[in-house]
């Protein structure tokens, strides 16, 4: 959203198959429609959004894919969603090191990864693994953000580490890279996440 904020053209994947999140964080339902043989992507605040989210019936059902099916979606939501001219393609991948990740490094040139991680050292055992994937593949590493790093209570001013301090420090030094934001708790945004939820509807055929 800051990048398409700024005028440039954003587009989202959302990677995780499994667990597609983009359609709550975006607050936004709706299915994309076939035209001319390619699938229009949703749009909100400026970005243009794909995910297995939107295609699925029940938003509670588990997707039980193997590998083979689990690729083939990713090649499609690549290649056959028209994302148009695009400034920035952002993948939202799963934690981890598994199928997702390695089809993508086959598939795409990145540019570069976005490390997010929480401070806590059980988050950082999978997120070391993440790191050396990445300079295995050759994918370059802009940054680490530490997520959930603090909260600040009403009226006070001291901030409350629940999950330990320097977690993210530590997996930019790992990294080689600068760490490049301490994100707080904060409450209003799981609360503006319902509350602008919105449908998108379209006329035509979905797929």
């Amino acid at each position: 959203m800051a990048l398409a904020r700024q005028g440039l053209r954003v587009g989202l994947l959302d990677a995780d198959i499994y667990g597609p999140s983009v359609p709550t964080m975006f607050g936004i339902q709706g299915r994309p429609v076939a035209l001319g043989g390619k699938i229009e992507p949703l749009e909100r605040f400026g970005v243009k959004l794909m995910s297995i989210g939107f295609l699925l019936e029940d938003p509670k059902a588990a997707i039980v894919w193997r590998g083979p099916m689990l690729h083939g979606a990713l090649q499609q939501f690549l290649k056959d969603v028209n994302w148009g001219k695009l400034d920035y393609l952002i993948l939202d991948l799963p934690p981890g090191t598994g199928d997702v990740a390695l089809t993508l490094s086959q598939a795409t040139r990145a540019t570069g990864a976005i490390i997010v991680t929480t401070p806590q050292e059980v988050a950082l055992i999978d997120v070391y693994k993440a790191v050396s994937m990445c300079q295995k593949l050759n994918v370059p590493i802009l940054g680490v953000v530490e997520n959930e790093s603090y909260f600040i209570c009403d009226g006070c001013e001291k901030k409350h580490a629940l999950f330990g301090v320097g977690g993210g420090q530590k997996v930019a030094e790992f990294a080689q890279a600068p760490l490049l934001a301490q994100i707080p708790i904060d409450a209003s945004v799981r609360i503006w996440a319902i509350r602008e939820r919105r449908w998108c509807r379209r006329p035509r055929r979905a797929v």
